[in-house]
């Protein structure tokens, strides 16, 4: 089995991800992920049902959103995946969904702050919020990177849109969007209540150094 193959499969299984976790809903959201040592990448084809997504509908593209193997358009979020892979190279996975707590907190163009050790642990400080961009060029990719540039978040709330995640594997990044969503519900419950108080840096930065580097096998 080739490499595109294999990662065709990977990409359709990962997108049974965001359905159990009730992370989009009809045909929006999307997983992408790159082609070790290739200027590839897999994505979701634009427009097709959760139920069809098994790895022949998903395509390959260069990392300038061009089609190069697959029967259907790709996403119409794959200029943002591609670019986020030409200028992150660290990356290997991207995800977008509409999740509705984390583009509820898009929506009001507010970061997530650092009240959980979950988010200390996960995202190494708040959930910051990427600028306003339209879909269709690289405009949307543009302020992934330069906002996740100065924060070791993998997850950013692109304002009035939804959120992105990236990871050092595409599983990595949908992780990521399974964690974003679930803080950005407690988060919310928990300003209902008042105030939330904010996790002092010192400690952020013991929880994220633990978790990332010692935490698990």
């Amino acid at each position: 089995m080739s490499v595109t193959s294999e990662l065709r499969r990977t990409v359709a299984d990962l997108h049974r991800e965001l359905t159990k976790y009730e992370l989009v809903i009809w045909t929006a959201g999307n997983v992408s992920a790159r082609v070790p040592g290739q200027d590839l990448m897999v994505i979701k084809p634009s427009g097709v049902s959760y139920d069809d997504l098994g790895p022949d509908a998903m395509v390959v593209t260069d990392l300038h959103g061009k089609l190069v193997e697959g029967e259907y358009a790709p996403s119409s979020d794959t200029a943002a995946h591609a670019y986020v892979y030409r200028h992150m190279p660290e990356v290997n996975g991207v995800v977008h969904t509409h999740s509705p707590y984390a583009t509820a907190w898009a929506a009001r163009g507010e970061p997530i702050p650092c009240v959980l050790t979950m988010i200390a642990d996960e995202f190494g400080g708040e959930i910051p919020v990427g600028p306003f961009a339209l879909i269709g060029d690289d405009s949307i990719g543009k302020g992934i990177v330069e906002t996740l540039r100065t924060s070791r978040s993998t997850a950013v709330l692109m304002r009035n849109h939804g959120p992105f995640t990236v990871g050092a594997t595409p599983r990595a990044a949908v992780k990521s969007a399974v964690m974003l969503e679930d803080v950005a519900r407690t988060v919310h419950f928990a300003l209902q209540l008042g105030k939330a108080e904010p996790i002092e840096q010192e400690h952020v930065d013991r929880l994220y150094q633990r978790y990332q580097n010692v935490y698990g096998q």
